[in-house]
């Protein structure tokens, strides 16, 4: 099954996807700022990355262009 990353600073969204892909068989990572994503990603290899666009500390198309 993929690992997954989800970058999101709503919890209720981090709690429901995590539930609901780890289910499914996947291996869920989460973050709740765009800082904790970017150093998850660092550290670790990732087959999906989810993410919000909106974050407090970063906005999501910055953290995208980092991770390339």
């Amino acid at each position: 099954m993929a690992k997954i990353l989800i970058i999101d600073d709503e919890p209720s969204i981090l709690e429901s996807l995590n539930m609901f892909l780890t289910e499914k068989g996947h291996r869920v990572f989460t973050a709740e700022t765009g800082a904790k994503g970017l150093d998850l990603f660092s550290k670790k290899s990732f087959q999906v990355v989810i993410m919000d666009i909106r974050l407090p500390d970063f906005n999501g198309l910055d953290i995208l262009q980092a991770m390339m």
